[in-house]
């Protein structure tokens, strides 16, 4: 059995049967709204990055490392859990990442880390023979780790179901409603962490202002809610849901969902696409997760806000409106693969990866003049510059994170082929991170977030290369059958 991306057209499919539509729309829903909730589990951590720094004296690069940990972990399960996720479904791969995850969110916002950071500590010298830990940095690297493990389930699996719901030609439309439920997730996150920071009573807790470890408590809560509806009411494939043979899968329209291990691995590690996807996501992972977790303190540090203990209005409506310009461009991505280029993904993200670079390449030069800043017009001028770059980056999340996945592995194999492109989404997001925070800790007192800009901009040119190099392979491709 040999996966390969279909490019030629066929005839005019029939139509859906009566129901259909508003079945899958339920199965989708509930999906979507949990994978919402990952994310509210997830970027929690970015608003808390200010009063950890307050407690415990982080640096920059410290908070850069941390999150770059968990880019590297997720990334990594991404690899292992959707090989895993083809074997046992995709259902039950996003309920074993949710249960993982609301219990490692509420170990963080429970737990007294100095203790256990200083356990870790001492077993680390003890076995390794270690001799500077700090506490508090290794305690929430090591919890925040586990977290980034438990979230690396939801992707493969989310991307799994849908690939026996959606037809190719539909692929790209989901994408850019995928492309919704995350930011949907990040919107609740910002307006519930701007609550929750500035204290008060919220759901029968009385929380005191700047108090960033209930950011851990609350959140999962709402994935726990989600995750037994999903238990309940989602469905893997139409069959289970009583329409059977509705979507005929292009590459392996065999009965049932799951593979083996080795079938999976073979199939899609040998894939001749793959690798060039997943270069491309680096690409978009390095510029997605730097803008995303980076943003609350360049707030603080280049625009001169406390982001403590509170959430300043124009920061709440900028980290609001970011996800609402991705999932603008998510939708017309989506939308433009299916219908004008008959599901081939490429040719709009080569596009949008050279205007990311465009767009931020202009951000690096605008901030370099001083025109960035602690004052009304550059307060704007950063906000709005933050915006455009979620446009342009979650566009290309979209189409290549979700959507060729499913054209690569079909139903059977889009867990593992989710998980080896997005993997490289946090491999890419982590060296982003690594770099980012050194080069800012040097630079910062001299040339304040240029290099922020700088260093995104140059993933972005890099991601469109990549792109060009998809189109080149699927010609020859094309040729050769």
């Amino acid at each position: 059995m040999k996966a390969v991306e279909a490019g030629s057209e066929k005839e005019r499919p029939a139509p859906y049967p009566r129901g259909f539509r508003a079945r899958r729309g339920l199965n989708w829903g509930l999906l979507g709204s949990m994978y919402a909730t990952y994310y509210m589990c997830r970027y929690n951590f970015r608003f808390a990055t200010p009063g950890m720094q307050a407690e415990f004296g982080f640096t920059t690069t410290q908070i850069a490392d941390m999150i770059a940990i968990w880019s590297l972990t997720y990334g990594t399960g991404q690899l292992v859990n959707g090989l895993l996720c083809d074997k046992i479904g995709g259902k039950r791969s996003m309920l074993i990442g949710a249960f993982g995850t609301i219990g490692v969110n509420l170990l963080l916002g429970l737990a007294p880390l100095l203790v256990i950071g200083g356990a870790l500590a001492a077993a680390s010298k003890f076995c390794f023979g270690a001799t500077s830990f700090d506490p508090a940095f290794f305690a929430i690297s090591i919890i925040w780790l586990v977290n980034g493990w438990f979230q690396s389930f939801g992707a493969p699996g989310m991307v799994k179901v849908n690939a026996a719901w959606f037809r190719r030609t539909e692929r790209g439309t989901f994408a850019g409603i995928f492309g919704f439920m995350i930011q949907m997730g990040q919107v609740i996150s910002t307006k519930l962490s701007k609550a929750l920071l500035a204290g008060g009573v919220i759901g029968g807790f009385v929380i005191a202002g700047g108090a960033w470890r209930w950011l851990f408590i609350i959140p999962p809560l709402f994935t726990l809610l989600v995750a037994i509806c999903v238990a309940i009411g989602a469905r893997q494939t139409p069959e289970e849901a009583g329409y059977p043979g509705v979507i005929e899968d292009e590459l392996d329209n065999s009965a049932g969902v799951t593979v083996s291990l080795k079938d999976s691995f073979r199939t899609i590690f040998t894939h001749p696409l793959v690798w060039f996807y997943a270069a491309a996501y680096a690409c978009t992972g390095a510029v997605r997760s730097s803008s995303d977790h980076l943003a609350v303190l360049y707030f603080q540090e280049q625009l001169g806000m406390d982001m403590k203990t509170n959430i300043p209005s124009v920061v709440g409506w900028t980290l609001a409106l970011m996800p609402m310009a991705a999932v603008l461009g998510s939708l017309a991505s989506g939308f433009i693969s299916d219908k004008f280029f008959k599901g081939h993904r490429s040719p709009v993200a080569m596009t949008l990866y050279f205007l990311e670079a465009v767009v931020i390449g202009t951000a690096a030069v605008i901030l370099l003049k001083g025109l960035v800043g602690p004052t009304h017009g550059g307060i704007l001028a950063g906000c709005a510059i933050l915006i455009m770059i979620a446009l342009t980056a979650n566009s290309t999340h979209s189409i290549v994170g979700a959507a060729a996945p499913m054209d690569i592995g079909g139903k059977k194999m889009a867990g593992f082929a989710a998980g080896v492109i997005d993997s490289f989404q946090y491999y890419g997001g982590a060296l982003s991170l690594v770099i980012t925070g050194r080069v800012l800790d040097a630079t910062k007192e001299q040339y304040g977030w240029t290099f922020w800009y700088a260093i995104m901009a140059g993933f972005g040119i890099l991601g469109g290369i990549s792109m060009f190099l998809v189109m080149r392979k699927q010609k020859r491709m094309a040729a050769a059958t």
